[in-house]
């Protein structure tokens, strides 16, 4: 966490006061991935980071302010994404290594963020406007670099024009995020991880170029 870091009642937190903010999100963080949300609580998180609810309550509202801390940064960094798909190669045999290197970044990002992303969904399915916002933002990013890709094969008559590159980006992003989100379904469907990521790949090459892959 770099900048000025203010305590609740707009003290500016100095060094100290900064470690101690963040080494209680990187406490919560990691019991995000080893318990359920809702069964988080303040003293728990407190005292795996070796202080008080007290002080705790001088950073933050309560847990879903500090995940909601979390999740803004996450989202920061979920700007690489884009790179993954505007700005690439979508023609010949470019545009399959390109579809592999996007399921790849995504599943990766995803799998890297799980326990935050299952939170940030839970929100969002909540009607939580904060939450709904920041998933926005994480999606975003990828939606309009595949939407710009779309876009770019248009106008060298290589997409119909008739396709709505904003909708069909949406509609991918969605399904990886969904595949993403499901990792048990496939396994109890009998289906791999090794071969989700290929046939996922091949969805997301037919869906931008309309064409089978050239491998």
């Amino acid at each position: 966490m770099t900048g000025q870091v203010r305590t609740v009642d707009g003290r500016v937190a100095g060094r100290r006061g900064q470690a101690t903010r963040q080494k209680l999100l990187d406490c919560l963080s990691e019991m995000l991935g080893s318990s359920p949300y809702r069964d988080v609580k303040v003293i728990d998180v407190a005292r795996k980071a070796g202080t008080s609810p007290a002080t705790f309550y001088q950073y933050f509202p309560d847990v879903e302010g500090a995940v909601l801390e979390i999740a803004e940064e996450m989202a920061k960094e979920s700007g690489e994404l884009a790179d993954l798909a505007s700005g690439r190669s979508w023609v010949g045999k470019a545009a399959w290594t390109t579809s592999e290197e996007l399921v790849d970044g995504f599943l990766d990002f995803w799998r890297r963020n799980d326990a935050l992303l299952r939170v940030i969904d839970l929100g969002a399915a909540e009607g939580d406007k904060r939450f709904a916002k920041i998933r926005m933002k994480i999606l975003g990013s990828v939606t309009s670099g595949i939407s710009d890709a779309v876009k770019e094969l248009q106008a060298k008559n290589r997409v119909d024009k008739d396709v709505n590159a904003a909708a069909v980006a949406g509609a991918l992003v969605t399904m990886m995020a969904g595949v993403a989100s499901q990792p048990k379904a496939f396994q109890a469907w009998g289906v791999k991880q090794a071969e989700v990521r290929p046939n996922l790949a091949l969805l997301v090459h037919l869906g931008i170029t309309g064409k089978k892959p050239t491998r």
